[in-house]
């Protein structure tokens, strides 16, 4: 797959995406995987794209990110209270992670969620993101009580010493057509803030 025009001549393709964020951090962020363009390219989850506007506007409001938007890495952003990875660490062709991808990428996953030892609350954005926090989660020996919690759109499951809090994917095939809102998202996040000051 070739970059598109505007980022012609960028060397770019495949390169794995760290997390980034609050290394005390009481919220962790999953997604799904850096964006072809976005994220990939700037070498930061969610930075360079609109999903990350939207992240990050959100995430701003809630007073979790210094600012609303992310262009590149040394744009000023800072996270304070969150740190935000992603699923699968380099952007999968057609943005469908395939299985080997997804079991490969795990373990990066549980090592974040093993040296953030102050996390209380994980987000998932969307069904895959959330399958991934409950396998991470899973694979240090969380699990939720009862039958295996499903994933919706303010969905929250204790799992283990953590809550996990679904929130909808903030794509463009989301945020366009109304399926998420940015009170839908902000509410998300509010909650995830309330949860992790919980004594």
């Amino acid at each position: 797959m070739e970059p598109p025009r505007r980022h012609a001549g960028e060397r770019y393709w495949a390169r794995p995406v760290p997390g980034f964020g609050d290394p005390d951090a009481s919220i962790l962020v999953v997604g799904l995987a850096p964006a072809a363009h976005g994220g990939n390219r700037t070498g930061r989850i969610f930075t360079g794209d609109r999903s990350g506007d939207w992240l990050f506007a959100s995430m701003h409001r809630v007073g979790l990110a210094s600012q609303p938007t992310s262009v590149h890495r040394g744009d000023g952003l800072t996270i304070t209270g969150a740190y935000v990875a992603a699923a699968v660490r380099c952007a999968p062709p057609g943005n469908r992670p395939t299985p080997a991808e997804r079991d490969t990428c795990l373990p990066y996953l549980v090592r974040e969620l093993e040296l953030l030892g102050g996390l209380r609350v994980l987000v998932a954005l969307g069904s895959f993101a959330w399958d991934a926090a409950l396998r991470a989660l899973a694979a240090l020996g969380h699990r939720s009580p009862g039958p295996r919690p499903r994933f919706g759109h303010g969905a929250e499951a204790a799992v283990g010493p953590y809550a996990l809090l679904g929130s909808y994917h903030p794509s463009q095939q989301n945020t366009f057509t109304g399926v998420l809102t940015e009170d839908m998202l902000d509410a998300v996040f509010a909650r995830a803030a309330e949860v992790s000051e919980r004594p």
